[in-house]
Order: C-alpha cells, then structure tokens, then sequence
C-alpha cells in the first residue's frame, strides 16, 4: 500500500512540476536562442524551421507572427539602459543609429502587446520618416506629453514595451555584441 502511495504522490508530483514548467515557459518565454545587445532583446531563430518548442508554444500562444530569418529580425525592449521599466508617464529618449538594414520600424505596444491609442493616432517610426542629425543619428522622444522633432505618445500608460523590427538585415544568429550590431540606446530622462 506505501508502495502504491509512493507512486501516486510521485506521479502527481511530476505533473504539476511538469505542467507548472510548461506554462511558465508558454507565457514568460525562454532564453534559448536570445541574442542581447543593450536594452534590446531578439530571438533570431523563432522565424525559422529551427525554432525551440518553447518559443514555438509561446508564439502559438501569443499569435505573434514573427520575422522570417531571410527577411529580418525584431528586437524588443521593456526597459531601458539601466534597467528600469518603461513607463508611460516618463520622458524616454532612443537615440542612436541602427544596424544595418533596408528599412526598420520603431512601434510602442502595451504590454498585453496592442497598439497604444492616442490623439495623433502615430504609433511608431519607419526609417524613412524619421528626422536626423547630420551624423545619421536620430533622437526619439516617448512622452505622455508633446515634445519637439521625433515623438511618440505614449498616451500615459504605466508600462509598455518598443519594438524596433529591422529588415533585409545581417544581424542575425551569428551577432553577439554593439560592435556587431549598433543598437540605439533607450534612457529615462525625467519622470513627472
């Protein structure tokens, strides 16, 4: 009967540890595969054949529709340089330039990953609207508030995340540092 027991308790406990695993690695995700440069986070693989079945099951679950590897790769970001979470009501300035590419998009989403409403109605940049300085840099600002050249409204949320998706790009799986791959840099400048 202990035997028995045993067994049971065994079982059960492997399947609560089992199912547990798996739907944390569903919804946080996992770091295999993650390429880090900064702020900025991207899994260059999940556009491929090579996908983990983690990031496959997180994506499935997320309905993203990620960028094939042949036509680019997008980079995330929840903080800034220092670590500290993006927040809606602070000043945040992404300055820089970018990795080679084609063409790229800088797009604000809230964390449940939607776009964020706001009265311009603007939601994002495009490498061929963005103003720059005469060195090819640029300077974003995402504020609640109004602010000269590039801005990005980010309607006064609490948290949201950047998405800079570059395209017709070299970086990619083999890329492992700012040399390889120049990313903008993302810093809280005030907070109300």
């Amino acid at each position: 009967m202990r035997l028995i027991f045993i067994t049971l308790l065994a079982l059960i406990l492997a399947t609560v540890v089992g199912l547990g695993a798996t739907w944390m690695t569903a919804t946080r995700g996992t770091e295999l595969g993650t390429l880090t440069i900064g702020a900025w986070t991207a899994r260059p693989k999940t556009g491929t054949a090579d996908v983990d079945p983690y990031s496959r099951a997180s994506i499935a679950r997320s309905g993203e529709l990620p960028v094939g590897t042949g036509d680019g790769v997008a980079f995330s970001a929840t903080t800034d340089d220092r670590n500290q979470p993006l927040d809606g009501r602070c000043d945040v300035l992404v300055s820089g330039v970018t990795p080679a590419a084609r063409f790229w998009t800088l797009t604000l989403y809230n964390t449940k990953g939607h776009l964020v409403a706001n009265s311009l109605q603007r939601y994002g940049f495009t490498s061929q609207e963005i103003v720059r300085g005469a060195d090819g840099a640029f300077e974003i600002r995402v504020a609640s508030r109004s602010r000269a050249g590039n801005w990005l409204p980010t309607g006064g949320i609490e948290r949201y995340a950047l998405m800079l998706r570059l395209y017709d790009t070299p970086v990619g799986v083999a890329t492992r540092t700012q040399r390889d791959a120049p990313m903008p840099s993302i810093a809280t400048v005030g907070c109300p």
